[in-house]
């Protein structure tokens, strides 16, 4: 989505109308879906709306949106492009719902000031004047619509939902499938961001090959750095042999690199080099060897505010999002919560008994009133244990504490997939250490990390993961 320029002078037949604005997204009232919520219109029309420079450089351009989503700032990838110095690389985006439009900013340098308040988000109306810098836009809704562009079919690969937020990020996967470009996945802990990527594979033409996956939050830089592009015998202590990394090995498929805002900034300009130049250097040698493979990566961060903050190239994060596919979570999309219960219970192989007991309507019902900030992943573990126990628990019961018994030791279910088991002990262990250091320190941040040896930068991205009250 882009949104196109005007010259000065050139106002829309609404201009400053003043009126409040009707529902942005227009839902038909379509019959109550069997599970008891209203289903969007299969089409929805997106209300637009036009900034116009008011003061600073470039006053009287006006830019039109033509989509849910509008980025604002100084770095070319932004829908609305602002060259000047005191506005952010992304400054701020303005996103359209069912509600209205919202303002949020993306970690600016001099923040984003709605109508003389200084805000992190918060609703948009007709005539609102947004200060970025020393510029200022007035916003004003336009009397066209866009129609966003949604998937035909209820699921892709793994994933299923008929929710217009899933079938956007369904049409998208599709597109991103027909082609070989890099791609971005953006969304919440747990929204399915590693079965979209393996679904967008499995959907590719370089389904045949491999497809590799690297966390890039769970390895140390030097280890990362050798998973990602190898070694020779002999390039540091303890390569007692070569090494081929996961760029090489994939050949001809595809390398997912999940948390990819978690990569160190010495490795990002290595990853840049792969995308542009698509060739590697392993540790040890001065030889570049070429490689061929899809680079498809993920995050749970927004990666715009990692780049206003230094932590984040720019010019890499301009090559990875090249097409940028967002996983809503789903208290976007209660209304695919019995397809994806449906799914989980027949991977979970419960009986035919206990998987109609968890699928009766009473119980979904309940299931969708919940908030489950873990996303698909927390639906899926409360299943679980409603299938080991053979009961419907209510979302939050039956659960534990997260805390081992004093004394005591975590419990391992072997039934749990490795890699799975290996994250949640991971991330209680991380939680527990955070919310017990912080309690030590007084909720001090800087000097709870200093008393822990690590950097102040990552106890808060620890805090902001496990969403830790300091």
């Amino acid at each position: 989505m882009r949104m196109s320029g005007r010259d000065k002078g050139r106002d829309g037949p609404d201009g400053e109308n003043g009126e409040d604005a009707p529902p942005p997204v227009e839902r038909d009232a379509h019959a109550t879906a069997t599970y008891g919520v209203s289903r969007p219109n299969l089409v929805p029309d997106v209300r637009r709306f036009r900034l116009r420079v008011v003061d600073g450089p470039g006053a009287g351009q006006t830019f039109e949106s033509t989509g849910e989503r509008t980025s604002i700032g100084s770095h070319p990838l932004n829908d609305v492009l602002l060259d000047e110095r005191t506005v952010s690389r992304f400054h701020c985006e303005l996103v359209v719902d069912e509600k209205g439009v919202w303002a949020r900013d993306l970690g600016s340098r001099n923040g984003t000031d709605l109508d003389g308040v200084l805000i992190k988000e918060a609703a948009v109306k007709n005539g609102s004047l947004l200060k970025l810098g020393r510029m200022q836009l007035r916003f004003e809704f336009s009397g066209e619509k866009t129609k966003l562009q949604l998937s035909e079919q209820p699921r892709f690969g793994s994933l299923v939902g008929s929710s217009v937020a899933a079938r956007m990020s369904f049409a998208l996967m599709e597109r991103a499938a027909a082609s070989d470009v890099t791609v971005l996945l953006e969304g919440e802990t747990g929204t399915g961001k590693s079965q979209a990527a393996e679904s967008i594979h499995r959907q590719s033409a370089r389904r045949d090959h491999a497809f590799l996956v690297v966390d890039c939050g769970a390895l140390p830089p030097n280890l990362l750095e050798s998973e990602l592009f190898g070694h020779e015998k002999g390039a540091f202590t303890g390569a007692v042999t070569r090494r081929v990394g996961v760029f090489e090995e994939a050949r001809g498929g595809t390398v997912f690199l999940d948390e990819v805002g978690e990569l160190p900034l010495e490795l990002q300009p290595k990853l840049l080099r792969v995308l542009e130049a698509r060739d590697i250097r392993r540790l040890g040698t001065n030889v570049h060897t070429p490689v061929d493979v899809r680079i498809v990566t993920a995050t749970n961060r927004d990666l715009r505010a990692e780049v206003n903050a230094g932590r984040f190239r720019s010019d890499l994060y301009f090559r990875l999002a090249v097409v940028k596919i967002p996983l809503p979570p789903l208290r976007q999309r209660s209304e695919d919560i019995p397809a994806i219960v449906e799914k989980l219970l027949s991977g979970l192989g419960s009986d035919a008994r206990v998987k109609a007991t968890l699928l009766d309507p009473a119980f979904v019902v309940q299931l969708q009133r919940a908030a489950w900030p873990g996303n698909i992943r927390e639906l899926r573990n409360h299943l679980e244990r409603c299938v080991v126990l053979q009961e419907t628990l209510l979302p939050g019961e039956g659960e534990e504490s997260g805390r081992p018994e004093e004394g005591g030791a975590s419990v391992i279910d072997p039934r749990v997939p490795y890699p799975e088991a290996r994250r949640r002990a991971l991330d209680t262990f991380e939680r527990q250490y955070v919310e017990a250091l912080l309690q030590l320190h007084g909720g001090k941040v800087s000097q709870a990390a200093a008393s822990a040896d690590i950097d102040r930068v990552h106890l808060y991205r620890l805090i902001k993961r496990h969403r830790v009250r300091d």
